[in-house]
């Protein structure tokens, strides 16, 4: 049985406030992942499907590994359709803010969504939301925000919405999250909500194919010289990093996507336990790192990178050089190799 964890009063308020609206725009964060795409998508189709004029409006392109959902091509790209994009969230009654929780998190539209005089909505699961939202549903404890959406759909009764459209791109999310269910994937509730979504009959070994399994032969030339050539390994504290510059990327003709898992590859190795990837883009370098076990790179991304996310899997950015990015992660590794227990989380 799936517990009900959203008090009954937020979600009456969310069916009032959806009973009341007609113009609803959903968003999610910049360099949009699996969860995020798939969340929106899923939220489109079932809001579709209750009568209302829902529009998805991402703040940049979707990376082209996700783009086979259904209803992809009837996004708007923020960064591409700027005064349409304008036009939907000025436009909006509500709009849904998911699996993200602070405005940087959407960059250049940050402006268009602060002065819009819409309903915010948040449903997410990451820690410490900034209070920009109106109605908050955040439980950073659960996989992923799909899993949470489809909490949600369930106190508000309104499962039989579901299709297979939006089943699959529920799927996708829990399944990018947890790296397949390798991780944070052990509340037994999860496999209840996904025996739910297959009834829907779809084919998740497609959907793992095309989210996870398929690469250009430029990404994987890409992925294999960072392997070889820029993985650097800090076996006296448990860590590697990677770094790409531009002109790396360039070399191997980078588009949007082709790094997607690569910070997971040194993790494979015994005695690794955390990563960071480095990549750099035009005005600053992109951080993502991946951890096991109970090494919180949650905590370093938010000392070190202006970040976060969860305890496994975290994100931020630096603004120097890659020289000094580099410098920047020796002197993690010299803090860590002092203090082994900087980033342990003990529960």
């Amino acid at each position: 049985m799936i517990r009900p964890i959203i008090n009954e009063e937020i979600i009456n308020r969310l069916r009032a406030l959806l009973n009341g609206a007609k113009q609803v725009v959903i968003t999610c964060h910049l360099s949009p992942d699996g969860d995020a795409v798939g969340s929106s998508l899923a939220l489109c189709h079932i809001l579709r499907r209750l009568g209302k004029d829902a529009s998805v409006v991402t703040p940049d392109m979707v990376p082209r590994a996700l783009q086979f959902l259904p209803g992809m091509r009837d996004i708007t790209v923020y960064t591409q359709q700027e005064a349409r994009a304008k036009r939907l969230i000025d436009d909006a009654q509500l709009i849904f803010c998911l699996d993200f929780n602070t405005l940087r998190r959407i960059d250049k539209m940050a402006d268009a969504f602060t002065a819009s005089a819409a309903t915010k909505i948040l449903i997410d699961h990451h820690e410490d939301p900034e209070d920009i939202f109106d109605l908050q549903i955040s439980f950073p404890e659960l996989s992923s925000t799909c899993e949470l959406l489809y909490r949600v759909l369930l106190q508000l009764h309104m499962l039989n919405l579901i299709d297979r459209d939006a089943a699959q791109a529920l799927y996708l999310g829990m399944m990018t999250d947890t790296g397949n269910f390798t991780y944070g994937s052990d509340n037994p509730e999860i496999y209840e909500i996904l025996a739910s979504l297959m009834r829907r009959r779809f084919d998740k070994q497609w959907i793992y194919n095309m989210a996870m399994n398929t690469f250009s032969a430029d990404c994987l030339r890409l992925q294999g010289y960072a392997i070889d050539k820029k993985m650097e390994l800090l076996p006296d504290v448990g860590g590697a990093f990677i770094t790409l510059t531009r002109q790396e990327l360039k070399q191997y003709h980078y588009r949007k996507g082709d790094t997607e898992g690569l910070v997971n590859k040194p993790l494979a190795i015994p005695g690794v336990d955390w990563v960071i990837f480095m990549r750099e883009d035009a005005d600053y370098i992109k951080v993502s790192c991946r951890s096991q076990g109970n090494f919180s790179v949650n905590e370093l991304c938010n000392k070190y990178f202006h970040g976060g996310g969860h305890l496994n899997a975290a994100g931020g950015e630096y603004h120097g050089s890659m020289e000094e990015a580099v410098a920047s992660v020796l002197e993690i590794a010299n803090e860590i190799k002092n203090n082994p227990e900087l980033f342990i989380i003990t529960k």
